[in-house]
């Protein structure tokens, strides 16, 4: 099955490091005249920086950037529009952001869930954290726990859920499969 978002507007993508989920994200948004990148990462260090490079260069000309890394709604709510598609690059660095800045993570939460209802075309990119080891912190539980309920609030309002392992894309939503 083969995502459009004409059809399939606001689209979560998820999946682990480096598992091609930006890449992916970025083929969807691609045949769009407009394309904004929403990006939330912060270079606080010469690792981020590199990454963030890299994802510029590869995305190459005709992408406009908004940096976003606490105000995701309100550049949702900016840029958003019918004919522009929007790929927010991503949801768990903004979790991050806002736990570090020690922002009340649920009315962000509700405020991006309310801004995502009326943006469209949107392609939001996530990493699946659950998947491990247990934190051994309880900062680090903390935002496990976080990055899993702001998932799983993000899809149930998705009209499409992918995620992404070894760069191959797995449609978890809509299911066309049996329900029961």
């Amino acid at each position: 099955m083969a995502l459009d978002l004409q059809t399939t507007p606001r689209v979560l993508v998820l999946g682990g490091a480096r598992s091609g989920k930006s890449v992916f994200s970025e083929s969807l948004v691609e045949k769009f005249s407009e394309r904004v990148y929403i990006a939330t990462a912060e270079a606080r260090d010469d690792e981020m920086r590199a990454r963030i490079a890299d994802h510029r260069a590869r995305r190459g000309d005709g992408w406009r950037t908004i940096e976003a890394p606490v105000a995701l709604p309100n550049a949702i709510r900016t840029e958003g529009g019918p004919r522009r598609a929007l790929l927010v690059d991503c949801l768990t660095l903004w979790l991050t952001n806002l736990i570090l800045a020690e922002h009340d993570v649920e009315v962000a939460t509700d405020d991006l869930v309310s801004a995502l209802q009326s943006a469209n075309p949107t392609v939001l990119v996530a990493n699946e954290v659950g998947l491990g080891i247990v934190p051994d912190t309880p900062l680090g539980r903390r935002f496990r726990d976080a990055a899993g309920r702001l998932n799983q609030r993000v899809a149930a309002l998705a009209d499409a859920v992918v995620f992404v392992a070894a760069g191959l894309p797995l449609i978890l939503k809509p299911t066309t499969g049996h329900t029961g």
